[in-house]
Parts: C-alpha cells; structure tokens; sequence
C-alpha cells in the first residue's frame, strides 16, 4: 500500500519584519473608526466629533486638530479642504495606509508594492521624530500671522 500523507496547505508568511497580526488588525481598526467618525461627522453636519481637550482649555490647536473635519473632507471628496484642516495627518494616513496595504498583501504571499526597509537605528529613531514634528507643527500652526494663520484649524 502507498503512504499517503495529508497534504498540507501552505502556510501565510510570517516574517520578521511584518508587524505583528494584532497589530495590522489595530491598524485596520484605527482607520474604520476614523472612517466612521468623519462619516458620523458629516451626517450631523458638523456637530458631532471628538472634541480636543487641549484646544477647548486653550484656544491651542494640537497636532491632531482638524482631522475628523479633514476625513469628513474626505468623504465628500474635498482633497483641498482636506489638506487644509490637516495635511500632515491626511499625508501620513496615506503612508500608512499604503504601508498597511503593503504587509497584508506580504502576508500573504504578494509582493505587489515595494516598500521602504528602515535600518534598526532609522526604526528607534522614527517615534522620537515624529513626536518632535508634531510638536513643531503644533507651535507653528498656532502662530498668529501669515503664513502660519492659514494652518489654523
């Protein structure tokens, strides 16, 4: 009689330098839920959206003022106004939506998109920057005359 084994299927690819299943899962959530939150926005007209502690005890506009504004932009196909409410958030949505995409195609096999590879010291070094950018942004986009009055949110 002939051995037969079970055949077996192939495996998804788990690699070392794809984030972690939970991770592109949390990912995929952040973005629905902002989806859904500019979505919500624009069905109340305006007055529904996550309100910004910093901005209401302030008047200060923190890096992240304007988004729900700018998805809800978005959702009505106004890239300018968009871009307008919050260009770096809109900019570095679609990196990591790009890049989201990129590791869930890897994931399973497709090599489709060629994606950037960061050294271990570029990796330890990119929360620090991205932080220090925002904070940046936040100054400057508080300040009250031009060009800087036009980042105001």
């Amino acid at each position: 009689m002939a051995n037969h084994s079970p055949v077996r299927a192939r495996p998804l690819v788990r690699s070392t330098h794809l984030p972690s299943d939970g991770t592109l899962a949390g990912i995929a959530a952040l973005g629905v839920g902002g989806l859904l939150l500019g979505a919500v926005n624009t069905l109340s007209g305006g007055r529904l959206g996550v309100p910004c502690l910093l901005h209401a005890t302030t008047g200060l506009d923190c890096p992240l003022c304007g988004t729900t504004r700018m998805v809800a932009a978005l959702l009505h196909g106004d890239l300018t106004g968009a871009l307008r409410y919050n260009a770096p958030v809109l900019l570095g949505g679609v990196v990591v939506g790009y890049l989201w995409l990129s590791w869930v195609l890897e994931r399973f096999g497709v090599r489709l998109l060629p994606r950037p590879s960061l050294s271990a010291r570029s990796r330890a070094a990119l929360i620090p920057v991205l932080v220090t950018l925002g904070l940046v942004f936040m100054v400057v986009r508080n300040l009250p005359w031009s060009p800087f009055a036009a980042l105001y949110a």
